[in-house]
C-alpha cells in the first residue's frame, strides 16, 4: 500500500539526572561527594534515503521518540548518553510543522536533525568549591 502523507508526534531524548551520593568507605570518617553527570538525550535525525518509496513504515507510529539519558551513578560515573534515531524518509518528503516547512529532503543522503536532546543534569560533586565542600544538591536532566 502506498502512503504519501503521514502525521507523527516526534520527540527527542531527555536527559538523565544528576546523582546526589556521598563517598562511603570504612576507615573514612566523612568522605566527599560523589556524584556522577547524567548522560545527554539522543536527538532525531531524518535522513533521505534511495531505498525507501513510502511512508508504510509510519502509518501507524504515532510517536516516533529517541533514547533518553541515563541518570548518573556514584564514584562520579556519568550516566550513558542515548541513541540517536536517524528515520529514513523516501528522497523529496517534507516535513511541516503548523503548516510550515521545516525540512525538504531533495538529495539522497541529506541528514537534518529535527529534535536536539536534553542536556544531562549535574551531579552533587559537580558543585564542590572550598566554601561549599558538601553540597547536597544534585540537578535534573533537561
Amino acid at each position: 500500500m502506498f502512503v504519501d502523507k503521514v502525521t507523527v508526534k516526534i520527540s527527542a531524548g531527555d536527559g538523565g539526572d544528576g546523582k546526589l551520593s556521598f563517598r562511603h568507605e570504612k576507615f573514612i570518617d566523612k568522605g566527599g561527594p560523589d556524584g556522577g553527570d547524567g548522560g545527554d538525550g539522543g536527538s532525531v535525525v531524518v535522513e533521505a534515503s534511495n531505498n525507501e518509496d513510502s511512508l508504510a513504515t509510519y502509518r501507524h507510529s504515532k510517536h516516533i521518540r529517541a533514547e533518553h539519558g541515563k541518570p548518573g551513578e556514584y564514584r562520579r560515573m556519568h550516566g550513558k548518553s542515548g541513541e540517536n534515531l536517524i528515520v529514513k524518509l523516501p528522497v523529496g518528503s517534507v516535513l511541516l510543522r503548523d503548516g510550515e516547512v521545516i525540512a525538504d529532503l531533495d538529495k539522497p543522503g541529506m541528514q537534518m536533525m529535527i529534535a536536539r536532546g536534553g542536556s544531562g543534569g549535574f551531579g552533587n560533586a559537580h558543585f564542590v568549591s572550598s566554601i561549599r565542600q558538601a553540597p547536597r544538591i544534585a540537578e535534573k536532566g533537561e
